[in-house]
């Protein structure tokens, strides 16, 4: 697989912690790093369906590069969505439409999210193709 050069940077950085709980934390500071979404992208045509804290994302295409943006109510929803936007924010539009729903495994984040965090995620990633 060929992913957006942004997102490959993530996944060595995260790859080089062997341990699941520092992943966890380094997920969580990633969080933090998460510039805050303008009150009017948090509109119900932005919120994520199907996840357990609410999350937004804004989409929009610029020379086609797709510009990424997320608030979350949740750190570690933050902290996935600022995966997305990090990883994917600036790639060109093909380049993000390809990437396939379990890249996510390649982060070794798996012991750390329950299902239902990677649904969420997952319904993240959807919302960004779709739109």
């Amino acid at each position: 697989e060929s992913y957006p050069p942004n997102l490959q940077k993530l996944m060595r950085s995260f790859n080089t912690v062997p341990d699941p709980m520092l992943r966890y934390k380094q997920l969580l500071f990633l969080a933090k790093t998460l510039p805050p979404l303008p009150e009017n992208k948090m509109v119900d045509a932005n919120k994520v369906p199907g996840c357990t804290s609410q999350v937004w994302i804004s989409v929009q295409i610029d020379d086609q590069r797709v510009i990424i943006n997320a608030a979350s109510d949740s750190q570690l929803t933050k902290g996935l969505a600022a995966l997305l936007v990090a990883g994917l924010s600036g790639g060109s539009v093909q380049s993000v439409l390809n990437v396939p729903p379990n890249f996510i495994e390649s982060f070794g984040l798996n012991q750390s999210l329950t299902p239902s965090r990677t649904s969420g995620f997952l319904n993240m990633l959807q919302l960004v193709k779709d739109k």
